[in-house]
This record gives C-alpha cells, sequence and structure tokens, in this order.
C-alpha cells in the first residue's frame, strides 16, 4: 500500500474550492446568497453548503440575519499581515524609486476586477500623491489597474468590462471596450502605462509590470500632472523598468527559495 498524503487529493480540492468562494465574495464587496455562490462557481449547492460551515466556525466568512455571506473578521488580520510582509519587501526598492523620480511610488496586485495598492514609499514634497495601503480601484481607470490588465486577454477583459461596467471616474476614463482593448493594446507595445486624469483629475501616473512572481503585479509612480510632465515620461519609464527587473529578480529568487 502506497502512502498518501493527509488529505490527499480531496483535501486540495477543498481547499482550492474555498478559496474560490472566497474570492467570489471579495470580488463582491458585499454578500452573496448561496445560489449565486453556486451560479457564480458551478459548484453543487451541498457543497457550498459545507465549505461555508467550515469558513465560518474559522471566522473567515460570516452569516448575515439575512442567511446570505460576507467575508469574516478573521481575513483582516490575514491581510494586514500580508500587506506588512509585501511592504517590507518592497520598500527599499519603492524608496530607491521615489530618490530617482521624485514621486510617490505604488505597488499594486490584481484581485478580482479591482487593483488593490499593496505597498508604497510617499515622496518628500509637501504636496502629493498618497493612497492607502489596501485600497481597491477600478482596474480600467488607473496607471497600475491598465498594466495588469494588458497581461489578460481580451476575452478576459471584456468579462470583465461587462461585470465592472466601466464606470467613469473623470472625464478622461476610458468608459467604451473598445477603447480599453486598444489602450491595451498600446501598453503592450510600448510596455508602460499612462493614467491622465483618469482616476483624478490634475493627477498623473506611469505604471509598468513586474515579472517573474505569482499573480499580477505592478508599480507606479504617481504626482500632480504639473510636475510629473509629459516631457518626463521618457526619462522616467526607464527607471521604472529597471526597478521592476529588480523586483522581478528578487521575486524569482524568493519563490525558487
Amino acid at each position: 500500500m502506497t502512502d498518501q498524503p493527509v488529505g490527499g487529493a480531496s483535501g486540495v480540492q477543498s481547499l482550492n474550492r474555498a478559496f474560490e468562494l472566497l474570492e467570489r465574495l471579495a470580488d463582491a464587496e458585499g454578500t452573496l446568497g448561496v445560489s449565486e455562490l453556486a451560479a457564480a462557481t458551478g459548484l453543487p449547492l451541498p457543497t457550498i453548503h459545507r465549505l461555508l460551515r467550515s469558513l465560518a466556525a474559522g471566522g473567515y466568512v460570516r452569516q448575515e440575519p439575512s442567511r446570505r455571506y460576507a467575508l469574516g473578521a478573521r481575513l483582516i488580520r490575514l491581510g494586514d499581515a500580508a500587506s506588512r510582509s509585501i511592504g517590507v519587501w518592497a520598500g527599499p526598492q519603492l524608496r530607491r524609486l521615489v530618490a530617482e523620480v521624485g514621486e510617490t511610488a505604488n505597488m499594486a496586485m490584481l484581485e478580482g476586477d479591482a487593483a488593490v495598492y499593496v505597498a508604497q514609499a510617499p515622496s518628500a514634497h509637501s504636496m502629493r500623491m498618497f493612497t492607502e495601503v489596501g485600497r481597491r480601484v477600478m482596474a480600467h481607470s488607473t496607471g497600475v489597474g491598465k498594466v495588469l490588465l494588458s497581461g489578460l486577454d481580451d476575452s478576459a477583459v471584456l468579462r470583465l468590462a461587462r461585470r465592472t461596467g466601466l464606470p467613469p471616474m473623470t472625464d478622461h476614463t476610458i468608459t467604451a471596450p473598445d477603447r480599453l482593448l486598444a489602450e491595451l493594446d498600446r501598453i503592450r507595445a510600448q510596455g508602460y502605462a499612462v493614467d491622465d486624469g483618469e482616476q483624478e483629475v490634475g493627477v498623473r501616473c506611469l505604471a509598468v509590470p513586474v515579472e517573474g512572481g505569482p499573480g499580477s503585479i505592478a508599480i507606479s509612480v504617481s504626482g500632480p500632472s504639473g510636475r510629473l510632465t509629459e516631457e518626463r515620461i521618457p526619462q522616467i519609464v526607464p527607471v521604472l523598468h529597471r526597478v521592476a527587473a529588480d523586483l522581478g529578480i528578487e521575486l524569482r529568487e524568493s519563490v525558487a527559495g
């Protein structure tokens, strides 16, 4: 008789399914019923009930009086710990980016349909951009978000566009799916994204992808359009690429190690 890992393949499958339920609840940014989770995941209702009971017992989800489910408070501690860990790891390179460019540097990841800021190094300017770590933003209206979307194929982007509706954050936000696809083609070709007042009027952001790690990661610099001018873009983009390359090397080494 051969030895089998504890839980075996079925245990791994249950774990993957539990994570999928958590991701769906995170995407909803509210509550979902069991039937909605079944429609979103394709999992059988008895399986969803069983997994939700286990997650609720651990505090990872909670059941509302309406019998709908939401993410539980236990995840806050895990999220805070993960953010601190990523911030500590990425901090030196982000601070290097600030030193070379003079503007606030950010790192973001794609979670569900949103870009989530996971680390930041502020600039020394009294007037500077500040984004709270952990903040979720619409991917189509930000530099980091568009870079992260450029890593997806067009069909995945169109599905996201149908789910989110591409709402306008400002008059400059891209709100048409065909325009978004054309913008993502341009980003793939040139290797960087520009948010020119699309998330916040008067703010410009330049972003590039970080290759080599699990999941999708992007870094950016952001500042007032009057300081982060179009003329500076050719000088700033190579700096972003150098920092992103070094971060990618560190990611690959950490994964390999």
